[in-house]
């Protein structure tokens, strides 16, 4: 049986400009010493070829059918690298690897997603066929190592999120800002049933806050921070003896209840939660012993006259 191969055969698309060419159309292994030649020349052109292109070697072997696109993309990566390091380049993978695998397979999915805004969707059987549980707003830390997404697994749909500097919730009467702006829609009109404030260890905010010697720091930063006031004072009083990295450790819960305090400060918050329509949860994300510790405020209990008189349930340690 003789062995065919041609330099034109090895791509019929665009993307074939890439490869080696040569003017022979095809040759047997059974021709002339100097078919032959010729034939190992191709050979070793695309030999040549591959090894300098490695990505292009493994993904015609696993995807056949993109290979045309996979090549451009190669082709247009290496300009890029060539021209100084682009982290788009990682960006770009991540985000087609999400469509692929994610965005594809799931198609019914997102395109209920696209018909309305997260987490609520228009129709309550798509609702309860793929948001099995319950819709939230998040408001975390704008730190990237606390993303609610990846630790907490939050899907597209399941939560509106809300991230700033300390996670924190300034009081009703401090006037608008964005989050809540963010408070006032996810409650109203995305009737969202559960509030959830997410601090971790090791916050900066926080440590930016316990370091303020004047609460008129005229720096963004500051003025942003001093909206913890209140749990910066009370871990002044409580943990005074504790050496600054214990006070600020103190300080990030506590700050989280005070938001829990600061978001009944709001009357239409307040009145869902007087009813039983919503519930506010605080939760500590300790990513140096990756354990995540949860509870809930109970209104019921809680005191918003005396201040630091008030009370939470359902408390969870998950390690």
């Amino acid at each position: 049986m003789a062995a065919v191969v041609s330099a034109s055969s090895v791509s019929k698309d665009p993307s074939s400009d890439f490869l080696p060419r040569t003017k022979s159309p095809s040759f047997s292994i059974f021709d002339s010493k100097k078919n032959l030649g010729k034939l190992e020349q191709t050979h070793l052109g695309l030999l040549s070829f591959c090894k300098s292109n490695q990505a292009f070697t493994l993904r015609a072997a696993r995807e056949p059918p993109g290979l045309t696109q996979e090549l451009s993309f190669k082709k247009l990566e290496n300009v890029e690298v060539q021209n100084g390091h682009d982290q788009f380049i990682q960006i770009k993978e991540r985000f087609l690897s999400f469509k692929r695998h994610r965005y594809l397979e799931n198609l019914e999915h997102y395109q209920s997603l696209a018909k309305a805004q997260a987490p609520k969707v228009t129709s309550l059987s798509i609702l309860l066929a793929f948001f099995p549980m319950e819709q939230f707003l998040v408001i975390a830390c704008a730190d990237s190592r606390v993303c609610p997404s990846s630790i907490l697994g939050f899907q597209p749909g399941e939560a509106f999120m809300v991230r700033n500097v300390a996670n924190l919730v300034p009081p009703y009467e401090n006037g608008p800002t964005e989050t809540n702006a963010a408070l006032e829609f996810a409650v109203n009109s995305l009737e969202v049933e559960n509030i959830f404030v997410i601090g971790h260890c090791c916050c900066g905010g926080i440590r930016a806050l316990m370091s303020m010697q004047d609460e008129a720091d005229p720096s963004l930063i500051g003025s942003w921070v001093i909206v913890g006031r209140n749990a910066r004072l009370s871990t002044k009083a409580a943990a005074s003896n504790l050496s600054f990295d214990q006070q600020c450790r103190h300080c990030e819960k506590e700050s989280i209840n005070r938001s829990l305090v600061n978001l009944v400060s709001y009357p239409w918050i307040e009145e869902r939660v007087k009813k039983g329509t919503l519930s506010i949860h605080g939760g500590y994300y300790d990513f140096v012993d990756c354990t995540f510790e949860k509870w809930t405020l109970d209104y019921k209990n809680s005191s918003k006259e005396e201040i630091g008189k008030f009370s939470f349930k359902n408390h969870a340690f998950w390690s």
